[in-house]
């Protein structure tokens, strides 16, 4: 891809194939930018995703590549022999146009091709499925059957079967799904000693470690946790940050929130904008503003209902711009007011965070951070992926915030518009998944028992009026 920018480029500008000063410089940024969006979108991971998602990620990183490149090459053509002024829009332009669409049948040929040879000579890994609980398996057998090359589920069991070593020791992977931590712990031991690679399904308690720094006190070693993850300079940092990109992005937006303003007025004569209540850093309620896409009426707080499939309130503007995300641009006057940051959790609406706090009272730890209108769970998830996930996304972002997550998980934003379920409604009631996971721990509580002593798990209930 890179041969392909230099050979494009310097159709016009011959210079870039001598040695000189330009090139030199050039290469420099191409190599740099290329870096830092492989840190960003990863790289060429065949054999590890599908096609489409490593096809779109380095399709968003090779564009900046690009586009960086280009600009300093530009400014480095003002000179007094060659270019008296700043020419973006100009002969060049078609050339990394050029570039782009021969970039685009690289990455693509490559990218299928890589992952037909990975699969080719390397089958799927035989997996063993260990449950807490027989509900669990629909679930979880749902995601990992969506990776059949990559995975092939040969057995499925509960965690407290007599011939469970037997049975690890005839798998390659072993997936965990949500079990007591002591029988967690003595799993994952027994996986360590077999030398077996473990996917764990991650939970609250995980998402708290995973992030914990090695200490020694004297002679003895430790895991710090620091609870206060954002430093005073990082909150200033990341307040000025939100402040200068949602002023530009409402600068830049303004035509297009001018022609949907229009479009919505137009299609049934109702208002624009909706707003309803949100929570926010603290458990502080806000006021979200983003275009109605739904008939009038049926948006109102009063009415909270999270939206189903082919959900009829959907109105025909209001369908496409859910399918892009182009409802939420109106939260940049949320993130320039002080309500959203740019990177935090999903801002949930009130009826949704009621029902989530009395079953999953864990979901109150996202309030620690103010909401935002990208992150983990808004790239990764889905709008009806469950409670139970969304908060061990959200939990991900807090427990390993920085500045460079933040600028990571921003440009990462891009590759939201190539996942078409991205914006998919529930199908059923989105706390739903949160009962049945509660009904199963407390079956645990009295039926579990871990070589001969009872595991427990403490359930903390949330008093209701």
């Amino acid at each position: 891809m890179g041969l392909a920018f230099f050979a494009c480029l310097s159709i016009t500008n011959f210079f870039l194939v001598h040695v000189n000063r330009t090139l030199a410089t050039t290469l420099l940024t191409y190599t740099a930018m290329s870096v830092a969006m492989h840190a960003v979108y990863g790289g060429y991971e065949v054999g590890r995703k599908k096609n489409k998602p490593v096809i779109s990620a380095m399709i968003s990183g090779i564009a900046i590549t690009d586009i960086v490149t280009y600009l300093q090459l530009e400014i480095m053509n003002v000179n007094p022999e060659y270019n008296d002024h700043l020419i973006i829009f100009g002969p060049d332009l078609l050339c990394l146009l050029l570039c782009f669409i021969i970039q685009i049948i690289i990455i693509i040929l490559f990218v299928r091709v890589g992952n037909q040879l990975y699969f080719y000579f390397t089958p799927p890994r035989s997996c063993l499925l260990i449950l807490g609980s027989p509900s669990q398996e629909a679930a979880l057998r749902s995601k990992i059957e969506r990776y059949k090359l990559q995975w092939r589920i040969d057995d499925v069991v509960l965690y407290n079967v007599p011939d469970l070593t037997r049975r690890i020791e005839k798998a390659d992977v072993i997936f965990l799904g949500q079990l007591p931590s002591g029988a967690k712990i003595e799993l994952m031991k027994i996986c360590y000693d077999d030398r077996k690679d473990v996917m764990c399904k991650a939970e609250l308690e995980d998402i708290m470690f995973c992030n914990a720094r090695p200490a020694i006190v004297d002679d003895a070693a430790f895991l710090s946790m620091d609870y206060n993850k954002i430093t005073p300079f990082q909150f200033v940092a990341k307040r000025c940050g939100d402040i200068i990109l949602s002023s530009l992005a409402l600068i830049f937006f303004t035509p297009l929130i001018i022609l949907f303003s229009v479009l919505i007025k137009l299609e049934d004569g109702g208002p624009v904008i909706f707003k309803q209540s949100r929570l926010t850093v603290a458990g502080r309620p806000f006021t979200i503003r983003k275009f109605r896409t739904m008939t009038p009426h049926s948006e109102l707080d009063e009415v909270q209902v999270s939206v189903a499939v082919d959900d009829p309130r959907i109105t025909k503007v209001g369908s496409f711009l859910r399918r892009y995300r182009l409802d939420e641009i109106p939260q940049f006057f949320n993130i320039l007011i002080g309500d959203m940051s740019i990177v935090g959790p999903r801002p949930e609406m009130m009826a949704n965070v009621a029902r989530y706090k009395m079953n999953l009272p864990s979901f109150v730890y996202r309030e620690k951070m103010k909401a935002g209108l990208t992150g983990y769970a808004q790239i990764e998830g889905r709008y009806n992926t469950s409670a139970e996930d969304k908060l061990m996304l959200d939990m991900m972002y807090i427990e390993s915030f920085s500045i460079w997550l933040d600028v990571k998980l921003m440009l990462r934003t891009f590759t939201v518009l190539f996942k078409k379920d991205s914006t998919q409604g529930f199908q059923k009631s989105p706390g739903s998944n949160i009962l049945e996971k509660n009904e199963e721990i407390l079956k645990n509580e009295h039926n579990t028992s871990d070589h001969g002593s009872r595991s427990r798990i403490p359930v903390r209930r949330k008093q209701t009026d």
